[in-house]
């Protein structure tokens, strides 16, 4: 069974750094591509960062040059750097496995991403 589990999540203020990690198991991680999602309240899950088994990487417009995504594949372990942090940044993150794709990204959408972690809260004050 598929499990994802985020930690690293607090609060920081405005320019601060924080890094999220998302901790797997129950699968060959390094065959998967690997996202991480956020959502502030009242707004749509959104696409941050992704990952694919061949280390490529893409990033949402609002956090590129700031997040940096990456992975230990030894240690099943995605990682989310942030720096730069904003006020907007303020959500809860979630990271996001798709099995469905031979372990390459081709979109943020969530629902094509069948597992699921169960978030960590992020809180940027200015």
């Amino acid at each position: 069974q598929v499990q994802l589990v985020e930690s690293g999540g607090g609060s920081v203020q405005a320019g601060g750094s924080l890094r999220l990690s998302c901790a797997a198991s129950g699968y060959t991680y390094s065959r998967y591509c690997m996202g991480w999602f956020r959502q502030a309240p009242g707004k749509e899950r959104e696409g941050v960062a992704r990952i694919d088994k061949d280390v490529t990487t893409r990033y949402a417009d609002s956090v590129k040059g700031r997040f940096t995504i990456s992975k230990d594949n030894p240690k099943n372990t995605l990682y989310l750097q942030m720096n730069s942090l904003k006020p907007e940044d303020t959500a809860m993150y979630y990271c996001a496995a798709d099995a469905s794709r031979g372990g390459y990204c081709y979109t943020f959408l969530p629902r094509t991403f069948g597992y699921w972690g169960q978030g960590t809260q992020v809180t940027v004050s200015s």
